[in-house]
């Protein structure tokens, strides 16, 4: 299999099913610095829009893996930064359509759907998927850090412009982190907005890999399902991937777990050990750490991830 620069997968997801993911910006370049984000702390927090990675690179990738047979169920533009910070996103979602019958998706913050270019660079995409995780300013500041030229309002004011003119399927995230929005009081008044948005789908979500903060934390499955119907539509608590669905992801996890026995290391060293995607090693930690296979250790360095038990043991879990 080819190692790519700006594509990586097909890789699981929960809502996409088998994803080939277009990263289109620099390693964590992003409006926003969330503290639940499962790539770390923003590195770059901008909303200048630039041609981050030369187009035309990523352009000749995606035709070399349409004309090598490449499948996936949706081609995603997502990675490990905000898309729309891209300049020329559009053309790739243009490029998609017209080479391809596999769905394109935008997979955005929305926090730069107040620009009109943006909007209409969007619109292309078959499915849009949009978040808001905030109720006003405050809370978006605590959630997501955002850059301090971003209001809240223009967030919202935004998706709705979009809501307005994207012809497509637009589903909407709404992360949920313990203590900080997950009281009913504070989700209803994210619902309102939601309401107003009007979403064709709405997905909870929580921290399931390991996050920017270690204060954001999960709410029980319980809990958030008690959540959805304050949606309309009600929304859905997104299933965990099952790693025994494909035999690839069963040997990525196996093979990170391995080399997490000899030592540890963190999400960085193993993406480039492996030649893996950030993205793909969030989620095999994620599961390794649900599993209490794996443990996380934090120092001014970053975060480290070693085992935790014997391998006897390990092996009855994996």
């Amino acid at each position: 299999m080819k190692n790519y620069k700006y594509l990586f997968g097909p890789v699981p997801s929960r809502r996409f099913r088998r994803s080939l993911g277009v990263d289109l910006t620099p390693y964590k370049t992003c409006s926003l610095d969330c503290v639940f984000c499962q790539l770390g702390r923003t590195v770059k927090k901008t909303i200048s829009r630039e041609e981050y990675v030369p187009i035309e690179e990523v352009l000749l990738e995606l035709g070399e893996w349409l004309e090598s047979g490449g499948q996936a169920d949706y081609i995603t533009l997502s990675g490990s930064g905000e898309p729309t910070l891209h300049s020329r996103f559009g053309d790739v979602l243009e490029f998609v359509r017209k080479k391809s019958t596999i769905p394109a998706a935008l997979l955005t913050n929305a926090t730069l759907l107040s620009i009109s270019e943006v909007r209409e660079a969007a619109r292309i995409a078959n499915v849009v998927k949009v978040s808001l995780s905030a109720w006003d300013q405050a809370s978006f500041e605590w959630m997501n850090r955002p850059h301090p030229e971003l209001v809240f309002e223009e967030v919202v004011q935004g998706q709705k412009a979009f809501r307005e003119m994207f012809k497509g399927s637009l589903w909407m995230e709404v992360f949920i982190v313990r203590g900080i929005n997950s009281s009913p009081k504070d989700v209803e008044k994210i619902a309102r907005f939601a309401r107003e948005i009007r979403p064709d789908r709405i997905h909870l979500n929580t921290v399931v890999r390991p996050p920017a903060e270690s204060f954001a934390t999960a709410p029980s499955r319980t809990q958030l399902e008690e959540l959805c119907p304050l949606f309309h539509p009600k929304a859905e608590v997104i299933a965990e991937f099952d790693s025994s669905l494909t035999t690839n992801v069963k040997v990525n996890e196996d093979m990170i777990f391995t080399m997490l026995q000899r030592r540890p290391c963190t999400a960085q060293d193993i993406a480039e050990i492996f030649g893996l995607h950030i993205n793909e090693v969030s989620k095999y930690l994620g599961k390794l750490l649900r599993k209490d296979l794996i443990r996380a250790r934090r120092n001014e360095e970053g975060v480290y991830y070693t085992k935790t038990i014997t391998e006897e043991k390990a092996d009855a879990n994996l």
